[in-house]
C-alpha cells in the first residue's frame, strides 16, 4: 500500500520517465532538436488549453466544451481577417471564446446547471454553431506568410504557440503558489462551503474558472487557425479527452482541490511523447484515443483507491 501511495504521489515523473524511455527506443532521433522542437509545437495546443482545465478542475468544475470553443474561435479569427485584418480579428476570436466561457459559467453558476450536463449541452451547440457558420467546410485566411511566420523556430526549439505555452505554464505556477486567490482557488475546490464560511466567494471563483478555461481554449484555436491558416468545424473534436488526460496525469484531481502548473506541464510532455511515439509506429488515431482514455480510467482508480484506503483504515480505528 505504501509503495502503492508513492506511485500515485510521484506518478507524473515516473510515466513521463517511462514514456520518455519508451519514445527515445521506438523514435530514431527522438531527442534531437529538430523533434524535440516539432514535439512541442505541437503539444503547445493541448498544453494552452489544459492551463485553462487545471484552473477550472482545481475549482472542482469541469468544461467538456472547450474542443467546440477550440475551433469556433479558429473559425471567428479566420472568418474576419478580410473585414478587420489578422489581428484584430484575432482579438475577437479570442473574445468568442472568454463569451463561451461566460455563457458556461452563466449556465453552471446562475442557474446551477451541473457542470458536466451544461458544458456536454455547450458543446453540442457551440460545434454547430461552427458547421453553420462554414456550411462545414474549411475557410482559408488571407495571408499565407503569416502562418509561415508562426511555424519559424527560434533558439533551435522554440515557435510562437510554444513559447506562449511555456510562459503561461510559469505564469500559472506563480499564480498558484503565490498568490491569495490561487490559494483560494484550492479552498473552493476542496470544500466550497467551507470557502464560503472563510470569506471566499465560491461562485464568483467557479465563473471565472469558467471564463478563463474558455478564453485559453479560444486562443488554442486562434493560434492554431493562424498556424494552418484555416478555421475549421471540425478542429479539436477530438482534443477534449487528451486534454482531461493530461491534467489528470499531471496530478490534477477531478474532484477539485488538488493540482499544480508543473504537473500538467508533465502530463502535457507526456500525452506529447506518447502521442509521437504511437505515430512513428502508425498506431490509428483511434487506438490513440483508447490509450488516453484507458490511462486516464487508470489514474483515477489508482488515486481513489489510495485515498479510500487511509479513510477505511480511519474509521476502523475510531470504531474499535
Amino acid at each position: 500500500m505504501h509503495m502503492l501511495s508513492q506511485i500515485v504521489r510521484y506518478r507524473v515523473g515516473l510515466i513521463l520517465g517511462l514514456t520518455l524511455i519508451i519514445a527515445s527506443l521506438m523514435v530514431p532521433g527522438f531527442f534531437g532538436m529538430t523533434t524535440l522542437s516539432l514535439g512541442l509545437d505541437r503539444s503547445s495546443t493541448i498544453g494552452i488549453i489544459a492551463i485553462g482545465l487545471t484552473v477550472l478542475l482545481i475549482a472542482g468544475q469541469i468544461d467538456l466544451s472547450v474542443g467546440a470553443v477550440f475551433a469556433l474561435s479558429g473559425i471567428v479569427a479566420i472568418s474576419l481577417q478580410p473585414s478587420l485584418g489578422v489581428w484584430p480579428a484575432a482579438i475577437v476570436g479570442v473574445l468568442a471564446g472568454t463569451a463561451c466561457g461566460v455563457f458556461n459559467g452563466i449556465l453552471s453558476v446562475g442557474f446551477k446547471v451541473n457542470a458536466l450536463v451544461a458544458t456536454l449541452a455547450t458543446m453540442l451547440i457551440f460545434r454547430s454553431i461552427a458547421h453553420w457558420a462554414t456550411n462545414s467546410q474549411p475557410v482559408g485566411g488571407t495571408d499565407i506568410m503569416f502562418s509561415v511566420a508562426m511555424a519559424r523556430i527560434y533558439l533551435d526549439i522554440f515557435t510562437v504557440r510554444s513559447a506562449l505555452f511555456l510562459a503561461a505554464i510559469l505564469l500559472l505556477h506563480l499564480w498558484l503558489t503565490r498568490t491569495v486567490s490561487g490559494r483560494n482557488l484550492f479552498a473552493v475546490g476542496s470544500n466550497a462551503t467551507a470557502a464560503e464560511a472563510s470569506g471566499i466567494s465560491s461562485s464568483r471563483t467557479v465563473f471565472l474558472g469558467f471564463v478563463f478555461a474558455s478564453t485559453m481554449a479560444g486562443v488554442a484555436g486562434v493560434l492554431q487557425s493562424l498556424a494552418t491558416n484555416t478555421g475549421s468545424p471540425v478542429f479539436g473534436s477530438d482534443l477534449t479527452v487528451m486534454v482531461i488526460a493530461a491534467v489528470v496525469v499531471g496530478g490534477t484531481r477531478l474532484e477539485g482541490g488538488r493540482g499544480s502548473a508543473l504537473g500538467t506541464l508533465g502530463g502535457v510532455l507526456t500525452m506529447a511523447s506518447l502521442t509521437t511515439a504511437m505515430e512513428f509506429q502508425s498506431v490509428p488515431a483511434y487506438v490513440q484515443q483508447v490509450v488516453a482514455g484507458l490511462m486516464l480510467i487508470l489514474l483515477v482508480v489508482l488515486d481513489r483507491t489510495v485515498r479510500a484506503r487511509p479513510r477505511k483504515h480511519a474509521a476502523a480505528v475510531a470504531t474499535a
